[in-house]
């Protein structure tokens, strides 16, 4: 394993464990502001990584028909760090907003 792939995967198992941690620490007021906050958190990720994803389909179009790049696979595991990143910043700043 080269050092890139350890640091995608410690920075995955740290996004994840911050992920489980924020969920046990959710508000226990009522199930309606948790569930709130989980909801906001995933519809905004949800379209972030889509807009991610028709950029990148833009790009690769464009390059395909009228550019002289030549395509490239985007790397998958990168995606999902980057998608894990953004659900536990947006999952933390809708309970810093939302919560208690």
């Amino acid at each position: 394993m080269d050092f890139l792939t350890i640091f995608y995967i410690s920075i995955l198992l740290g996004s994840v464990l911050l992920i489980i941690t924020t969920f046990v620490t959710l508000p226990n007021v009522g199930d309606e502001r948790k569930k709130m906050i989980k909801t906001q958190a995933q519809s905004f990720s949800f379209t972030v990584i889509i807009m991610m994803l028709l950029i990148e389909a833009g790009r690769d179009i464009y390059s395909i028909f009228w550019g002289t790049v030549p395509y490239e696979p985007k790397p998958a595991f990168a995606l999902l760090t980057g998608a894990a990143l953004i659900y536990l910043v947006s999952l933390l700043f809708y309970r810093r907003k939302y919560g208690n």
